[in-house]
């Protein structure tokens, strides 16, 4: 039954658009507990028709954080272009304490010149956008503190693709300025997309994190599962049925070469690479139950980390490489359990709800995520290591393949709404939920990739 549970998991499915499309944002909680913030519609100085607005990747990747409200345009009090225009008592008076601003022109190439300012409207107010300080040498000098970026990026051979791009570049620099922690909108995810129309019916697509410029690097006949992520994002580790049974591979994602890991008889499945890259964790049934082993990628000598007759599947590593965390039902029901790499020492982490299932650590090694059963269904969990609290994030039905973002701040998993299936994503600590609908196919296990 265990098997069987498992199986399915793994081929609970929801939506994706089509190819080049972007995921469509729902907000559906959150967005009014947000900090606000200016996000500046960026002037077009250049000749021809206006580029795609950087500002609403921008504001639109700052939003999906569940930290930031970015304020609609219709309700600023006025769109400065340079700091020195800036009236620093209507933005306080509105809430707003940090403005994004920017223009793009064009040289004599081509290419694209964007200039951008993050300013801090508190403190400009406090010093009238100047201050004095001292030089290096002793000397009395104008100051602007108030700036917290003033960046000037060449864009060459600009199309829509390298914009966006530079967008979630600009969102990332605009998370950590105001947050302290690295903006992980300059990510991927990877998935697999089910098309029973398609010629190949299982397709391994990558996307940007918010579903744009897809692409699709796998297609077959035979089911595609697991995908996940090595640590220098290069590489993908996935399941495939090509040759009939369930086989590990590993695919270049640049160059399309593929490498078959394991051929054993039976289960190979739930690949995840080490924090280091030189190690897959991966499960096999050969010995009859599922067993947890890790491969070192090099040498192939292969070391089996769990034993008996218990169901143990779905290794995931923790920061430190020193410990996996992994799903068992050798207390009855599922539930999440950490073993010791050194000397094979296993404790049980969860003790709430029905079943847990699925667990992965945040970058910090300080929560848990897993899918937790309760009387209220399947449902995205956070458990905090020290304390034991447990939080659940989400209230949707039959919540699936959670991924976590490599800076930890945002949920990436599969659920249901009005009877079909969707995308979504929960900030971590739960406030900020939205619901990514789609048109066509059908997705399983989003994988969020590392910092690229």
């Amino acid at each position: 039954m265990f098997k069987r549970f498992f199986f399915g998991i793994l081929l609970l499915v929801s939506g994706i658009q089509a190819a080049n499309a972007g995921l469509e944002l729902v907000i559906t909680e959150g967005i009014d507990s947000a900090r606000p913030i200016a996000i500046i519609p960026f002037q077009w100085n250049g000749q021809g028709p206006a580029p795609r607005n950087l500002a609403d990747v921008v504001a639109s990747d700052l939003q999906r954080s569940g930290k930031f409200n970015p304020v609609s345009v219709n309700l600023m009090p006025q769109t400065p272009y340079e700091d020195k225009d800036i009236n620093y008592n209507d933005w306080t008076a509105i809430g707003v304490d940090s403005l994004l601003t920017g223009k793009v022109s064009t040289n004599v190439n081509g290419d694209y010149i964007i200039e951008y300012k993050l300013v801090d409207i508190v403190r400009g107010q406090l010093t009238g956008g100047t201050a004095k300080g001292l030089s290096t040498d002793g000397q009395l000098v104008l100051t602007r503190d108030h700036l917290l970026l003033n960046n000037r990026k060449t864009i060459k051979q600009p199309d829509n693709k390298k914009l966006r791009r530079y967008g979630h570049r600009i969102a990332d620099l605009v998370y950590e300025k105001l947050t302290g922690e690295k903006g992980a909108f300059s990510t991927r995810i990877a998935y697999v997309v089910i098309n029973d129309k398609a010629k190949y019916p299982y397709q391994l697509r990558v996307a940007d994190y918010d579903g744009f410029n897809e692409i699709t690097v796998i297609r077959s006949n035979e089911p595609l599962m697991s995908p996940a992520w090595s640590p220098d994002g290069r590489k993908l580790a996935y399941v495939s049925f090509q040759n009939g049974q369930a086989e590990i591979f590993i695919m270049d994602v640049f160059t399309a070469k593929t490498e078959k890991i394991t051929s054993f008889p039976r289960h190979n499945g739930a690949p995840r690479f080490s924090p280091n890259g030189d190690k897959l964790a991966i499960v096999l049934s050969k010995t009859g139950s599922l067993q947890i082993y890790v491969i070192d990628l090099k040498t192939r000598k292969m070391k089996q980390i769990t034993k008996g007759r218990a169901n143990n599947t779905e290794p995931f590593w923790d920061p430190s490489g020193n410990s996996l965390v992994f799903t068992s039902d050798r207390g009855g029901k599922p539930q999440i359990y950490r073993v010791d790499l050194a000397d094979s020492s296993t404790q049980r982490i969860t003790w709430q709800g029905r079943q847990n299932l699925g667990g992965q650590l945040t970058p910090d090694g300080r929560y848990l995520v897993s899918v937790q059963q309760s009387e209220a269904g399947y449902n995205i969990a956070k458990q905090d290591l020290s304390s034991g609290a447990v939080q659940i994030l989400t209230s949707t039905i039959l919540d699936e393949s959670a991924s976590l973002a490599p800076n930890g701040g945002m949920v990436i998993y599969s659920s249901m709404y009005g009877g079909r299936n969707v995308l979504s994503m929960v900030s971590i600590d739960g406030r900020f939920k939205a619901r990514l609908p789609v048109t066509n196919g059908r997705v399983r296990a989003p994988a969020w990739s590392p910092f690229l």
